[in-house]
């Protein structure tokens, strides 16, 4: 394993290869479901499928972290130099002898393999739609400069992960890439959303009030705060320092050490300094995360009851006020079960919801002009015609 290149792009066609036969089945279902359709609707079916397939591919990204699966595979894209776990098997066998437990293992390389794959063919998707709407740009009243956004998104996505193996599971880099996978999520729902928009009979954005559209865009922020520190606290394994809730170690405020525990460039299990990273460092990271998520909830609280009442807006607010509490229930577990992996997996999945959610009512909503509430015209650019 020691010998093994970082990067080994041998099997790096036969791999797109495999992203592609992945990707034709959602295209081909596109296709006859909708070839007789307008663009801008089947490029909406088609968004909708990837942000499927990329929403999975978040929570299956989730899979391989929490089972210790990221160092599966030492090396990218493939496996050993091979486009699947079957042709590194001598190689694999050998590392699993040598450490049972390690990081290498057949169940362990085949999790990191299928991530991979999974991966490939939203790339795939990803590219397919741009190209799609680049050649319908001149009959879409949407631009085509989001799927190209989107498309570079996933290409930096793709060498985030991987400098995910090759920096050995280095805390910001795996942080950076669960950010960036929510962020392709945001992307692609906005584009759902503007592709919505141009089709004829939509309603067009929903009007609401300066401070409730403000308040809107406040929660979100604070949502990408409390991703960022959960995935901090995740990447640094700091679940399992507060065994118990509310309080962490018997006290409201226990002993921590912030500037260690928020180093943000360093090694995974180190300090700055280079040493090993200490007990009161983790509880900072975990308990940070902890009081975020008490005004976070009721930031989304206080959001779901104002847009209940807004005409168009309550599915919104029932998705909102569902997910609220099952990210204090998958939180919750995760604290006092000892981080089981279903949990675990089930508070990314929420935290992706969220995002998914939130983006879908920025996108849908606009700031309600006292002049003429009725003809606004919308300032999200995806509606924006391109001449």
């Amino acid at each position: 394993m020691d010998t093994q290149p970082l990067y080994d792009l041998a099997p790096i066609a036969r791999l797109m290869f495999l992203g592609v036969v992945i990707a034709l089945g959602p295209l081909a279902w596109v296709w006859v479901r909708n070839r007789h359709a307008p663009p801008a609707h089947r490029l909406r079916v088609l968004t909708l499928i990837t942000l499927f397939l990329t929403f999975d591919l978040v929570l299956f990204g989730a899979f391989t972290r929490l089972t210790d699966s990221g160092l599966g595979c030492p090396d990218w894209p493939g496996c050993y130099g091979s486009v699947s776990p079957v042709g590194a098997s001598t190689s694999i066998a050998a590392a699993q002898e040598a450490m049972p437990h390690g990081p290498v293992t057949f169940s362990k390389a085949w999790i990191e393999m299928i991530h991979r794959y999974l991966a490939t063919a939203v790339g795939v998707l990803i590219l397919v739609l741009s190209m799609v709407s680049w050649v319908e740009r001149k009959r879409l009243s949407v631009s085509y400069v989001w799927p190209l956004v989107t498309l570079v998104w996933v290409c930096l996505q793709g060498a985030f992960g991987a400098l995910t193996v090759t920096m050995k599971l280095f805390p910001a880099i795996v942080t950076l890439h669960l950010l960036g996978g929510l962020g392709l999520l945001a992307l692609l729902r906005a584009q759902s959303v503007g592709y919505a928009q141009a089709e004829p009979g939509h309603r067009g954005p929903i009007p609401l009030s300066r401070g409730l559209r403000w308040g809107l865009i406040a929660v979100f922020l604070l949502l990408w705060l409390q991703i960022a520190l959960g995935g901090w606290v995740s990447t640094n394994y700091a679940v399992l320092v507060c065994g118990e809730f509310p309080t962490c170690q018997g006290s409201w405020w226990p002993h921590m050490n912030f500037r260690e525990g928020f180093t943000i460039w360093r090694e995974l299990g180190q300090s700055h300094t280079g040493e090993l990273i200490t007990f009161p460092a983790l509880t900072a990271i975990h308990y940070v995360h902890r009081l975020m998520a008490y005004l976070v909830l009721a930031a989304m609280l206080w959001l779901g009851w104002r847009l209940w009442s807004v005409d168009g807006m309550r599915p919104t607010a029932r998705a909102l006020l569902l997910l609220a509490a099952w990210q204090f229930g998958s939180g919750l577990t995760n604290v006092v079960l000892d981080w089981p992996l279903a949990a675990a997996v089930g508070h990314t999945g929420g935290a992706a919801a969220l995002v998914i959610v939130l983006t879908g009512a920025l996108c849908s909503t606009r700031l309600a002009l006292r002049r003429d509430p009725a003809t606004s015209v919308s300032p999200l650019p995806l509606s924006t015609p391109i001449r």
